[in-house]
């Protein structure tokens, strides 16, 4: 009877999975063979195996992205679909606050749980600046890619650029939004406003040494229209910025920071003799 028992319940659990059964596309498979596995959640989605489901289904991979592969990655996915995918210019992120510990006086102490999170929540934080940097690390402890390390020196958090895959994890954990994903740029060359305060300028400079204050000196040099000045805060468009630089040094504070740019050659301010000769 329970060779019999037996038999019943395999042929009834043979016919549940059978009817029950749930298909699956065996390119899903070979897409998540060549993702990188990282379930950092930079495409917008929970994980890689996600990620790939959502190319299989989609009628088009117009607005899906690796940021972690890229470009090359997001081919070799469009080439076992047979499709065709659009290049996108690569990111990476950067902090907007240069308030390190030389130029934001602490104005207290905090002895709570070192999170950047649980700080946001209880008080502005152990500077004068609201909108400053916490300096507790969460930023580094979400990158699973060890593009961040926080800085001795300056209490601030760092950005390495080749280890940066612009997955934006570092933007969504930051209680104060410091962290922006930007264009690459030409050659690595960036310019961007290193400042979230949006206090009237005599109080930001109280604050912090190195705040924007709102003087709209930049947006009256800059000549494409690249810079806006909203809530007593400057921002830099990088679609529209031409990097001619003309805004640094307008910039009373020093706010206005240039990435992996040369160095300027310095201007010869020595007059030059005057040649009196006639010729007879």
């Amino acid at each position: 009877m329970l060779s019999v028992l037996g038999v019943f319940l395999a042929a009834v659990l043979y016919f549940v999975a059978q009817k029950f059964k749930v298909y699956e596309d065996p390119r899903i498979d070979e897409v998540g063979a060549v993702l990188p596995g990282g379930n950092c959640g930079g495409c917008g989605l929970p994980g890689c195996r996600a990620f790939a489901e959502c190319c299989v289904q989609a009628e088009s991979l117009d607005e899906l992205f690796c940021p972690v592969g890229g470009n090359a990655l997001m081919a070799s996915v469009a080439q076992i679909l047979g499709r065709t995918a659009v290049e996108k210019t690569p990111t990476l992120a950067v902090l907007r606050c240069g308030g390190s510990c030389e130029k934001r006086e602490s104005t207290n102490q905090y002895d709570g749980m070192a999170s950047c999170m649980v700080a946001a929540s209880l008080y502005g934080g152990s500077t004068a600046c609201r909108y400053g940097c916490l300096m507790l690390g969460d930023c580094v402890r979400v990158c699973t890619f060890g593009a961040l390390h926080m800085d001795s020196q300056t209490g601030l958090p760092v950005v390495d650029e080749p280890l940066c895959t612009g997955c934006g994890a570092c933007v969504k954990a930051c209680p104060k939004v410091l962290f922006e994903l930007r264009n690459v740029g030409p050659k690595g060359r960036r310019l961007y406003v290193n400042c979230q305060n949006k206090d009237k300028g005599a109080v930001a400079r109280k604050a912090c040494q190195a705040a924007c204050i709102g003087c709209g000196k930049c947006v009256k040099v800059c000549t494409f229209n690249a810079i806006a000045l909203e809530n007593n805060l400057a921002y830099i468009d990088f679609h529209t910025c031409k990097l001619c630089r003309k805004c640094v040094p307008e910039c009373p504070t020093g706010a206005i920071v240039e990435v992996n740019f040369p160095p300027k050659k310095a201007v010869d301010a020595t007059p030059q003799p005057i040649n009196h000769s006639v010729n007879s």
